[in-house]
Order: structure tokens, then sequence, then C-alpha cells
């Protein structure tokens, strides 16, 4: 059987995946081990998918990932790994499949196989539509479904799963006494309300766990436990429903760092600004400094079909503080299936914030970038300029569209260009054309 990685470091092992993580992110491979040996660092990387490893975690540069995935009203794979494509393009770390339409099995293999990064899924998506294609509700859900699907998961070479087992009886009590604005936003998280309800019985996922470690174990699948309670708009926020599941999923992240699987934890997607940081180091002290995977964070809920940029903000406060993955908000979010360029643009958005916040962490030559650009742009040289920034596209698009008449100015100023005006050889000369 395989070591996982998180065994590996246990056991004072540097493996080739921890080598190349370590010279890609300016850290001493024994450093490197030694904080996958604490549960603070992942490599999310299933032993059957080809991909060139990533490391999530403290000291790392902040990662981001794509969602991408059909839906029962609007399934394409074409257009599904076109998006794949748009994502890794613009810079993706990860990408989640979230497929629920279509043949689901075929959809994830295909995805699989065409990605260089590492893929995540949720599996109970396919557990709820094999219910219903069979006639069924998801109140008919076995701990024997599940299981075959993250073995189906697994097998195919996925890399992370979300899994909701920390929404518990315990934590229904709770809701069933609190009073949200929304109940519960997150898919995952109803379903297994709705079947705990039916049943009087406890989360099928939090009473199986130990035989989903095994399977994920098998693979070397990475957990990334899901906050089935997390709020979902700005008034619902750090209440005791979730703080309460965070405490669940803290236990839960011990039994299986301690069985060889390495975990990830997942966070709200909706905080005001004021409490993303509290949120952060919350989860950092909670979970024993396990990677902390934020949706956003969305700082406020009036901006729908900006939402990329509301995120972008909160992601940006929120690396900052010491979030480590910030999936992305695409400009669709919470109104229809993201295109091919809302998927472009929610990973820039989410680049912008994390390059953000690794300056302000400190990450080896976050700051040295921007200083580069800096100087291509005092020496108006375009194309250092397009080579340098985040987005090459977008700028060299805008350019070229509206092409100034001198090749060494743009439209907005031309030759009243405060940087040219400032270099003395070009002060006289400009002074002269203008009077």
């Amino acid at each position: 059987m395989i070591m996982t990685q998180l065994e590996s470091a246990k056991k004072g092992v540097i493996t080739r995946e921890m080598q190349e993580v370590a010279e890609k992110e300016h850290i001493r491979a024994e450093d490197l081990r030694e904080l996958i040996a604490q549960g603070r660092v992942v490599i999310p990387k299933n032993v059957r998918h080809s991909i060139k490893p990533i490391g999530i975690g403290e000291r790392l540069r902040t990662k981001v990932n794509a969602n991408i995935g059909t839906s029962p009203d609007y399934c394409n794979l074409v257009e599904e790994l076109k998006k794949l494509d748009a994502a890794v393009d613009a810079g993706t770390d990860t990408i989640m499949d979230l497929s629920t339409g279509g043949t689901l099995d075929i959809i994830r293999k295909k995805i699989i196989e065409a990605s260089p990064v590492p893929v995540g899924s949720v599996p109970i998506y396919q557990v709820a539509v094999e219910l219903l294609r069979q006639g069924k509700r998801i109140e008919d859900m076995t701990e024997e479904h599940i299981l075959d699907v993250i073995r189906r998961h697994a097998e195919d070479g996925i890399d992370f799963i979300t899994i909701h087992c920390g929404v518990t009886r315990r934590a229904l009590a709770k809701i069933e006494r609190k009073s949200r604005i929304m109940d519960v936003v997150s898919r995952g998280g109803a379903f297994i309300i709705r079947w705990m309800r039916a049943n009087g019985k406890e989360n099928p996922f939090y009473t199986a766990y130990d035989k989903i470690i095994e399977i994920a174990r098998e693979y070397d699948v990475t957990f990334s436990l899901g906050d089935g309670l997390r709020p979902g708009c700005i008034h619902d926020a750090t209440d005791s429903v979730q703080i309460d599941e965070l405490v669940i999923i803290s236990e839960l992240r011990d039994r299986a760092v301690e069985a060889g699987v390495q975990v990830m934890v997942e966070g709200p997607g909706h905080v005001p600004l004021s409490e993303i940081e509290a949120n952060v180091l919350i989860e950092k002290k909670v979970c024993k400094g396990a990677p902390f995977y934020l949706l956003g964070p969305l700082a406020t809920d009036v901006a729908p079909g900006y939402d990329h940029i509301v995120a972008a903000i909160g992601g940006a406060l929120a690396a900052k503080a010491g979030a480590d993955f910030l999936c992305y908000v695409t400009p669709a979010e919470h109104l229809r299936l993201p295109t091919v360029e809302d998927v472009r643009l929610g990973v820039i958005g989410a680049r912008i914030a994390a390059h953000i916040g690794d300056m302000e962490k400190g990450y080896p030559g976050a700051r040295e970038w921007d200083d580069k650009l800096s100087r291509a742009r005092e020496a108006r040289d375009w194309e250092s300029m397009f080579q340098l920034a985040l987005d090459p596209i977008r700028p060299r698009q805008y350019r070229t569209e509206r092409a100034p008449k001198s090749t060494d100015v743009c439209t907005m100023c031309g030759e009243l260009c405060s940087m040219k005006a400032a270099q003395p050889k070009e002060q006289i000369k400009i002074l002269d054309e203008l009077l």
C-alpha cells in the first residue's frame, strides 16, 4: 500500500512532490515536510492523477480555485472543457467539477484527463442526482451509496473531495432554534439536513467517516471539510451555528490527520469586512493551522452581477489574515451557470485578491513583481508591462483598441504624459511643442 504525502512527512521522508513544491515556493524541503507532517500544508494529488503538484497552506503562495461543471438545465461538456482551459490560462491553481447534469462519471473523467492542475469534487451531488434518476429522493440516501460514489471519484483520480461531515443532529437542533435570514445555502448541507429530518438519524457522512478515511488514504485524496452550515448572507455571518460546525470539523480534522489523510477546512462565503480576519484566526486556532479554503468571501450582498469584485475585496483581506486558498466567485454568482468569460473574470479577481494578500504576508517575490511592472510603466515599456501583468490579455486589448499617435504614450494623456514630461530630456521638447 502507498504512503500518503502526510504519512511520508510524518516518517521524515521528503517525497518528489514535496521537493517540487519546495522549489516553486522558495521554502526549504525539510521545512515543507514538517508543515505537512503538522497538517498545516497539503499537496492535493491523487496517486492516479498525473499533474504537477502544488502546495496549499502556511508560508506558501495563496492559491485560487475555479468551479466548473454542468447543471440539469444546461449540460455541455465541450463548453465545460473550454471553461477548464480558460481557468487554467487565467492562472487558476485548481479546478472543482460540480457537475449535476449529464453522465457524471464521463464528465468527471474527461475533466480529470484534460486538467493539468488538481481537480476536486463534491460526491454528494452525484449521490443526489443518481437517486433522482432512479425515481427516489435524497431521503433514500444510504451509507453504501455514499461510499460507492466516493470510491468512484477516488479511482478516477480526483485529488480532493468536499464532504459535509460537520452537519450533525446537534447542529440541526441549533438551526431550528436560531433566527437566520437564510438558514442553509450549501447544497450538500441542505441535502444532509433533509435526510436527517426524514430519517431521524445522524449524518451518514459523519457516521461513515472512518470508512471514507480508508478510501481517501488508499488514493491519497485530500479532504476539504465542507461548511454545510456556512452563512449565506452578511446578517448570518459568524453565528453560533457556523462556529459549532467548525468545532465539529476540527475534531474530524484531527481524526483524518492521525490516520494519514491530508485535510483542508472550508470557510464561509458571506462575511462583513469587520469579521473576516476573526474568521480566519478562529479557524487557524480551532483547526490547528489546517489550510483554510474560503469562498470569496463576499463582503456585501447588494452587488449581484459584480460579485467577482466583492469577492476580490473580501478575499484580499482574508488572504492577508492568513487564508490559504480562495475559491473564485464569478459575475454570474447567484444568477446563472457561468460562461467561459465569467470563469476567466472570476479567476482573475481571485488571483488579484491572492496576490494582494501575498504582498501583505511578505511572500517572496510578491512585492518585487509590483516593482518590476512599475519600472516598466515609468519607462513606458508597454510590452514589458503586458508580460508582467497578472492578466496580459485585457491591457493589450485596451491599448490596441484605442492606439495613440505616439508609441510611447497612451490616449489618456498623450503628450501630456506626466512620466514623460517629468524626464529632464523631455521637458523642453514638450513645452516647445505645446507653445
